[in-house]
């Protein structure tokens, strides 16, 4: 085969390192965001914040207007009055303070200062601000051990009983299991002990605050809250035997057996029902509460003289700038190690604000486009919620799909109904009769509202909701209504029926 040497044009698209950085930036959080910016101001000497209040409003009009002899003119009055500020207080400062000062005088003594008391609060402050640590169900729970008199052994049966109690106050370990354990590590102190030492231990522990705290089941820890109302309580008694015995029918709502087993009225079961859901299942959910999760909108919709509007949020990430001092030493014809640092970081910082500016520019863009295909949506609600893909927008904007992707991941919408993604009003088409969509939010929306309003002695089925959505022009089938109920966290017909 014979060699040779070919000349071939072609093109092919090359990631440089701006447009790697303008995506990583596009695809960020506000909070990834500002960590990022952050590091750019610590790690660049060109980059500077803005804190201008007119300028974060208007910034070009201020640029334009701002000129150097002004900016010298109104500098000088501030810098006057400044000093004289100062020399007033120096002389405040010291005509106060006598001339001759006793031996055993102390500085307090002779001049009060308004700083200490305000400092001292401040540090007060400062600790009970740092002192955040949430107490625990355990805490909790050692916290009445400790107020307990106990024995040795029992003390430590209680303190293994707490440890295995979960965040929602349920024992997880069975009392065999506890005393196993204590006759393997403490042979000498649980040799002779038997399993109705750790069941009175356990007892115990059940009387502490919160009721029902420590039990190994639902029945067990609906009974230990009705055991603590008043005695006059109505039905008490045959809501206990129902707690013991019968928890299980309640849980699949089966009241005809329960009418029958407990030989009670419709009527009374009723009230038997209602007094069972006064109580806690979860007797640690108030205790062991997790923190509340804030989100920061990246944009705002707002109405404005009948036209929704969208604008960004300016306090998201602060507005930057190149710091002029250090740009100024910059020259041209200058090679040595100094000026090309300063050089190279110039070039970065440019970079890096022009990313953010493509960043936010593609933002406003995509959000205005959902906006006005989704106005009716803020209007009237999730029903009138219409289909949309990435597709449409990315068609509308002119770009690729897995720009719009970047974009709208992680990105949150402050409108007048809430908080949202911008994932939130991307859903799929569902085909109406009269060969229209339908989108899957919508659809999800009415059987919200179906189920909300049903009768709850005859809840409608996944057969009979697809029916009526049939009967609105919306073709959905019984297993795709199944699969919207499911993913909003309802419940089934037979498990959503009840008497109350």
């Amino acid at each position: 085969m014979k060699q040779s040497l070919q000349l071939k044009m072609g093109q092919h698209l090359t990631m440089t390192p701006q447009l790697q950085q303008a995506i990583r930036l596009l695809q960020l959080s506000t909070l990834d965001l500002q960590h990022e910016i952050q590091e750019a101001l610590d790690s660049n000497p060109m980059l500077e914040t803005s804190d201008d209040s007119d300028e974060t409003h208007q910034p070009e009009v201020q640029q334009e207007i701002t000129t150097p002899s002004e900016d010298n003119n109104l500098s000088q009055p501030s810098a006057s009055s400044d000093e004289n500020i100062e020399n007033s207080a120096e002389d405040q400062w010291s005509d106060n303070i006598p001339t001759e000062l006793s031996t055993d005088s102390s500085w307090e003594d002779t001049y009060q200062t308004g700083t200490s008391s305000s400092n001292q609060r401040d540090d007060d402050s400062f600790f009970e601000s740092n002192d955040s640590a949430e107490e625990t169900l355990q805490d909790h729970l050692n916290w009445q051990l400790n107020l307990t008199p106990m024995g040795p052994a029992d003390r430590l049966i209680a303190e293994a009983i707490i440890d295995g109690v979960d965040n929602e106050g349920y024992l997880r370990s069975s009392t065999e299991e506890i005393l196993e354990h204590f006759k393997e590590s403490e042979p000498a102190l649980f040799a002779e002990s038997e399993l109705d030492e750790v069941d009175a231990v356990l007892h115990r522990i059940q009387q502490f605050d919160p009721p029902g705290v420590a039990s190994r089941d639902l029945g067990e820890c609906l009974s230990i809250q009705l055991r603590q109302l008043p005695s006059d309580t109505p039905l008490l008694p045959q809501a206990l035997t129902l707690c013991k015995q019968y928890i299980h029918l309640l849980g699949t709502r089966d009241y005809k057996q329960l009418l029958r087993k407990l030989r009670l009225k419709e009527p009374q079961l009723q009230a038997i029902i209602l007094l069972i859901q006064s109580l806690n299942p979860y007797p640690g959910s108030h205790i062991s509460s997790s923190k509340a999760e804030y989100v920061t909108p990246d944009v705002y919709v707002e109405k404005f003289q009948g036209v929704w509007t969208v604008r960004l949020n300016q306090e998201a990430s602060p507005n930057l700038k190149i710091n002029t001092s250090y740009a100024d030493l910059i020259r041209r014809a200058d090679s040595s190690a100094d000026n090309t640092y300063l050089k190279n970081h110039l070039q970065e910082a440019r970079w890096f604000i022009k990313s953010l500016q493509s960043r936010n520019e593609t933002l406003l863009k995509v959000s205005s486009q959902i906006i006005e295909r989704q106005s009716e949506f803020l209007e009237h609600g999730d029903e009138a919620m219409k289909p949309m893909v990435l597709h449409d927008i990315a068609e509308a904007v002119e770009m690729h799909e897995s720009t719009i992707s970047r974009v709208t991941t992680q990105k949150y919408m402050h409108t007048p109904r809430g908080i949202f993604e911008l994932k939130y009003f991307f859903s799929s088409h569902v085909s109406t009769n009269d060969g229209g969509a339908a989108s899957s939010t919508a659809i999800r929306a009415v059987i919200k509202k179906m189920i909300s309003s049903e009768n709850t002695a005859k809840p409608l089925s996944d057969n009979k909701i697809a029916q009526l959505l049939d009967q609105e022009g919306i073709q959905v089938a019984r297993r795709t209504v199944a699969k919207y109920r499911e993913a909003m966290g309802i419940a089934p017909s037979n498990e959503r029926k009840c008497l109350v």
